[in-house]
């Protein structure tokens, strides 16, 4: 079902009605991918909206530029208080809000020179569950896909760039058209990496598995948050490399992401996981994550940031900071 437009977007500085905010159909993002973004969740609490993470996910678009060498020409604080802006401007208690920064039109070079600007939007959308209600509950279809996620070293996974999401596209494409809810992308060496939008958690003997950073995959900042309340829940972790078997021998399986949050896998490849869809850990974790929201769970990482009409620009230190997701 395609997302309902919003009342207000914010675009290069000011809100526009939405049907306004524009892009030249010549901009350099547009030719060649020259664009990054975030998603990030704003939910309803009983404290009123609170955007999960917003710090790190602001500072992760700007470190995504940084490796893009993309000029600041909009800051940290702006961007912050860009995202407030359009969740109060258009009335929502809950959004999915998309921060973009991305190249104009200046010049048709591959290489953009100092005449092709740096433009911005921030955009608030009601957004439910990417994979389906139904799938949080008992799980989603998947299969591995024959596409390969980019090696190390061509584009750069730690970047939430636009263009890596070509290889998303052909991944969950052919799951879907096979009957699939999403595909699973291996490396370049035949080992797990990453959903087509979501980064994968493996259970086995009571033991929580993900693949690392150098799996081509983007560090979640979900991911992050599942595995520190893992630790919290003095559940064994371990980042490691994964065989694609790996996920037919598994008790349990799940994704983790912002529009996926956290998602059950009930099977691969026709083959269904031992604990028949959500298992017990999963579901610990899900309760755990879902409860930040409920109230059921203390913020005690400072995770939720109120969504406020006027935001202040100081940049919040986190417990469990940007630093620990980019290294």
């Amino acid at each position: 079902m395609a997302n309902q437009p919003a009342q207000t977007i914010w675009h290069n500085g000011r809100l526009k009605p939405w049907a306004e905010a524009t892009v030249h159909v010549m901009a350099h993002g547009l030719h060649y991918g020259s664009a990054v973004f975030e998603g990030i969740r704003v939910y309803e609490t009983p404290d009123g909206p609170m955007g999960f993470r917003l710090t790190d996910h602001v500072q992760r678009l700007m470190d995504s530029a940084r490796i893009y060498r993309m000029p600041e020409t909009f800051s940290f604080e702006q961007i912050m208080a860009a995202c407030h802006e359009v969740v109060v401007a258009n009335g929502f208690s809950s959004a999915y809000l998309r921060p973009i920064l991305y190249r104009g039109w200046g010049s048709l070079g591959v290489v953009p020179g100092e005449s092709v600007p740096v433009e911005a939007a921030v955009a608030a959308i009601e957004w439910g569950a990417y994979l389906g209600k139904e799938g949080l509950e008992k799980g989603v279809d998947v299969c591995i896909s024959s596409w390969n996620r980019p090696a190390p070293n061509t584009t750069p996974a730690a970047a939430k760039a636009s263009g890596n999401y070509l290889s998303s596209q052909l991944i969950s494409g052919e799951a879907r058209r096979n009957g699939y809810a999403e595909g699973i992308g291996l490396t370049v060496n035949g080992e797990l990496s990453e959903g087509a939008g979501e980064n994968l958690f493996v259970v086995r003997d009571g033991v929580l598995y993900t693949p690392p950073q150098s799996c081509s995959i983007l560090a979640g900042i979900t991911r992050h948050s599942i595995l520190t309340m893992a630790q919290d829940l003095d559940i064994p972790v371990r980042e490691q490399n994964l065989s694609r078997e790996a996920l037919y021998l598994a008790d349990e399986l799940f994704f983790t992401g912002t529009a996926a949050e956290v998602t059950p896998i009930a099977s691969v490849d026709g083959i269904a996981v031992r604990c028949g869809g959500r298992g017990d850990m999963t579901r610990a974790l899900q309760e755990r994550f879902f409860g930040l929201f409920s109230g059921a769970t203390e913020d005690r990482h400072r995770w939720l940031e109120p969504i406020r009409s006027k935001e202040p620009v100081q940049r919040q230190e986190k417990a469990h900071g940007i630093a620990a997701i980019a290294v």
